[in-house]
């Protein structure tokens, strides 16, 4: 028989909307170090005819910089979120708890689909 008093689990509802009213998530890198990256990329595409080794060490600057951005980026990301609830009192509402579940998903589930 169905136990009709059980709270709801995270995947029984639907996912909510963040509160701002963009539909696009959160840019992990912000523009400006994004920009710069793919400048440097950029650079290393157009001067492939001329010095091809040169463009491949530039490309490969600009992707070890993209990696190094991010992985700073996620490391404060996590470390925000693991702060909205590790310290919180152990009887903090399930719902508030849940939230912070709902942005480890959401996080997990954008990195896999990159």
């Amino acid at each position: 028989m169905y136990d009709q008093t059980r709270a709801q689990q995270p995947s029984d509802q639907p996912p909510r909307r963040p509160e701002h009213h963009s539909t696009a998530p959160d840019a992990l890198v912000p523009p400006d170090e994004r920009d710069a990256v793919l400048a440097r990329l950029r650079v290393a595409i157009n001067s492939f005819a001329e010095t091809p080794r040169e463009a491949l060490e530039e490309a490969e600057g600009a992707y070890d910089e993209a990696v190094a951005r991010l992985a700073e980026a996620l490391a404060e990301r996590r470390r925000v979120l693991h702060d909205s609830w590790q310290d919180r009192d152990p009887g903090t509402a399930p719902e508030e708890l849940r939230v912070a579940l709902r942005q480890y998903r959401e996080i997990t589930q954008r990195l896999l689909r990159t």
